[in-house]
């Protein structure tokens, strides 16, 4: 029970840390247009990051808790301990660490998600990986999240610039500042939906490996009499998870609101101005295809990186003034912190697990 405690303390920690961590993703070019200061741009981003629990709870808007039931069954349940699971949130959390101090915007999910496989696999080898397909699709989108949120925005800036060309510029400026708080609440609503189940479903995880190895309690069983009768899943002999207690949702939530609120300033600072110069008419168009390509892949239920997607609208609206606009030097550094991601966190990861066995 001590270690399950553990795990679940530090996965909200992990939460938190994404929060702050991954702030930047909604606010950098709120806060590098000057349309907020920080301290009411974390205020407004955190808000949203929040009140995704009320839509996912009730699927308003199309929001459920698809990401949580992919994260949850990357590896098979009954090949994994709590150990393992400890190890992979050790990895994440200190990698994450590791890319918040040198202001390196990584993803705070495939950092999850390759320490939690890392440890996996150390346990009881490549075997261990539960659904390939997933997989494999959470890896393409390392590279389609950015691809798709370029694209959409460098289409929606050039829309945006061609139905305003004949506006007043101050005038247009207003405007767009007052709407970049709309795109911005609207990816803040992504960022949440998508970031804090992924703690979920490792919560989630935590508990059925503890019910079924610690208590000898059957899979379907799910009688919502304590805090353990967390889920209850295999449908059709697949695992899926069908019910997340209310204690695991407000919990997970509030832990990434609260890190939000934190800031994460050398991020944003990377974000807002080192990729190119963002106007606020660049960062409603970034924003937006930001959102829209997180809702996507939401209702997928595919988890992705908000790290990349609004990465890749950036770039986009750069490519819309001139190729020399956009830092690429900044950029392909970028690229190669997402490309190592998950492979060193799951080295971390196994690491960390053969590191815990030592003293089990």
């Amino acid at each position: 029970m001590t270690l399950l405690i553990t795990i679940i303390v530090l996965a909200l920690i992990f939460d938190y840390i994404n929060g702050f961590h991954d702030a930047a993703n909604s606010i950098a070019t709120v806060v590098s247009t000057k349309v907020l200061t920080p301290f009411q741009a974390v205020l407004w981003a955190a808000f949203f990051n929040a009140i995704v629990l009320v839509l996912c709870k009730n699927h308003w808007l199309g929001f459920e808790m698809k990401v949580a039931d992919a994260i949850a069954k990357i590896v098979k349940t009954e090949a994994i301990s709590l150990n393992v699971i400890l190890a992979g949130l050790i990895a994440a959390i200190t990698w994450n660490l590791f890319t918040w101090y040198f202001g390196i915007p990584s993803s705070s999910s495939h950092t999850l998600m390759g320490g939690f496989a890392g440890a996996a696999i150390a346990k009881s080898g490549f075997g261990v990986l539960a659904d390939l397909t997933k997989i494999y699709e959470t890896l393409a989108f390392i590279f389609l999240a950015p691809l798709m949120g370029m694209i959409l925005a460098y289409i929606i800036n050039l829309i945006i610039l061609h139905i305003c060309k004949r506006t007043n510029p101050s005038k247009a400026e207003r405007w767009f500042k007052r709407l970049q708080l709309v795109s911005s609440a609207a990816f803040s609503l992504g960022h949440g939906s998508n970031d804090a189940q992924k703690v979920m479903g490792i919560i989630a995880s935590a508990i059925l490996v503890f019910k079924t190895q610690h208590m000898g309690i059957a899979l379907e069983s799910h009688t919502g009499n304590n805090w353990l009768d967390a889920i209850a899943i295999i449908e059709k002999g697949k695992q899926k998870i069908t019910y997340i207690p209310l204690w695991v949702q407000y919990s997970c939530f509030t832990a990434i609101g609260l890190g939000t609120l934190s800031g994460g300033w050398r991020i944003i600072k990377t974000m807002g101005t080192k990729i190119t110069k963002v106007t606020p008419l660049e960062g409603v168009s970034a924003e937006t295809a930001g959102a829209i390509t997180l809702y996507l892949t939401q209702a997928l239920g595919i988890p992705v990186s908000t790290t990349h997607t609004i990465t890749g609208s950036i770039i986009g609206v750069g490519l819309t003034k001139r190729v020399s606009a956009v830092r690429w030097g900044v950029t392909i550094s970028l690229l190669w912190a997402w490309v190592l991601t998950i492979p060193v966190s799951g080295v971390m990861g196994a690491l960390i697990y053969y590191i815990t066995t030592l003293f089990s």
